[in-house]
Order: structure tokens, then sequence, then C-alpha cells
């Protein structure tokens, strides 16, 4: 006899799941030691679990395989109820194969419709020296704040910045949040300064690989820009290394109509 431990090794499931079996009757153990509770099984216990795992894995749900093997079907019989499960895939598969096809004509229409027309380039970006704040925000409106805070600290150290300039965000989250959300605005500068309230300065490596794509109009419609760049990312065998940056070229302190504003987004990627 095996201990459930040995047991679960040899037939490569969990003691959990054993035990889960076991709980619903499914796959009861040969035999129960009164005084410790052990659970036993036997080699001879194998066939059926190989028939659990079997059926399991071609998505027969556990109470519809413990009716099948409490049964004690012969192959017939279960033949016909698996073909029953095959017709049932199989008109599945059918209508999530017609979703798909209505998903990608959707999706093609959407981006004709909102002008989705972003073209993706490829260039290095050089090491920068840069002061930057990194501060967790309750939202984005208190985005807004962040820079010219750091701007006062700047032109306190009479700080020059790079020309042409480099002004970007970088967002350490990994994920889009609505809130508390963990970002660090950088201004490219000649020579670093020194590190006051909140606003430290630090060397950037370079980036030999960055693809790149403008995004024209206000912040509220960047998502189209990022859709666009991951798309094509995925499609032409590249993947993201590092955070993505938003470079800032034109917006409000220079153009009041938001429509005008524009924004490079960079991802530093390499090929898969």
């Amino acid at each position: 006899m095996f201990r459930i431990g040995e047991f679960s090794k040899i037939s490569r499931l969990t003691v959990k799941t054993l035990r889960h079996y076991d709980e619903i009757g499914l796959l009861k153990p040969k035999h129960v030691d009164d005084l410790s509770g052990y659970r036993y099984y036997t080699a001879d216990q194998l066939p059926r679990l190989q028939k659990i795992i079997a059926l399991k894995q071609i998505g027969l749900p556990l109470s519809d395989i413990a009716v099948m093997l409490a049964d004690d079907l012969n192959t017939e019989e279960m033949i016909i109820r698996l073909q029953h499960k095959r017709t049932d895939l199989l008109a599945n598969l059918a209508s999530q194969q017609a979703q798909l096809q209505q998903l990608v004509t959707y999706l093609t229409t959407l981006r004709k419709e909102n002008g989705m027309n972003y073209h993706v380039t490829i260039k290095d970006l050089p090491e920068v020296t840069v002061a930057s704040m990194r501060k967790v925000i309750a939202n984005y409106d208190e985005f807004n704040s962040l820079y010219p805070k750091m701007g006062e600290l700047m032109i306190k150290q009479n700080l020059k910045c790079v020309n042409p300039g480099y002004c970007f965000t970088l967002y350490h989250d990994g994920e889009y949040k609505a809130e508390n959300i963990d970002v660090e605005i950088c201004e490219s500068v000649v020579e670093a300064g020194k590190d006051e309230d909140g606003m430290t300065f630090k060397k950037i490596p370079a980036v030999p690989t960055a693809a790149c794509v403008i995004h024209k109009g206000p912040y509220t419609t960047i998502g189209q820009a990022y859709a666009a760049l991951t798309q094509w990312i995925e499609e032409n065998g590249y993947e993201v290394i590092d955070l993505m940056r938003e470079n800032y070229l034109d917006g409000i302190w220079n153009q009041p109509d938001p429509s005008q504003w524009i924004t490079e987004i960079q991802a530093p990627v390499r090929k898969k």
C-alpha cells in the first residue's frame, strides 16, 4: 500500500486533489487507519484514477465523471456519452470561431473610425542625466502639480536643461491604475544638481532599441497610441524589456489647444 503522499507522487496529483476525490466519493482510499487517519492506496486503483484524469482533461466535470464511473458503464455506453460531449465541444468551437471573426471585423471598423493610423519607428535612446521626482499620487489630477514643483526647484538651483529638451514620465506600476499611481517625472539636464525636497538626480542608461509612436491630441485619448504600439510590438516579434516613457514634445506649457499636443511613447524592446 501507498500512503497518500507516495500515491500523490505516483499519480502526479496533489494531496489536496486526492483528498477532494475522497470527499466526493470519486476515489476512496483502499484503507484509512483508525488511529492516525492516514489514507492508503493500492496500485490497482491507478487504472480508475487514469480514467478520472483522462475524462477531466477532455472537459467533463467531476460530477459527470462520478456518474459515469459509478454506473460502471461498459465501453459502448461510455463511447455514446463521449460522442455527445464531442458534439457539444464542436458546437462551442463553431460559436467561438464566429465570435472571433466578428471581433476581428469590429476591431478593423473601430480602427478606421478612430483614425488609428499610428506609424511605429525603431530608434535608440541616448544615456541621459535627469532631474527626477517619484511619488505615489492619488490620481491624475495630482500629477499636474509635480512638474511645476520640480520646475521651481530646478530654477532655484539654476539648472540647465539639454537642448532640445527631453522631458518624460515613467509609470512604475506595470499596469494602468486610476488611483495611487507610482509615477516618476524626468527632465534631462546638462549636469546633476543637489538632491532636494523630493527631487533627485541620476543617469538613465542608453536604450539601443526602442519602438516609438507619436500621439497628437489630448492625454485622454493617448490609450489609442499605447494600443497601436503594443499591437505592433507583438506582431513584429519584439518584447518590452523596460518601462515605457511618455516624452512630451508639445503640451499645455506652449500650446493651449489640447488637440495640438504632441507626445511620443517610447518602449525599450528587444527581439524575442
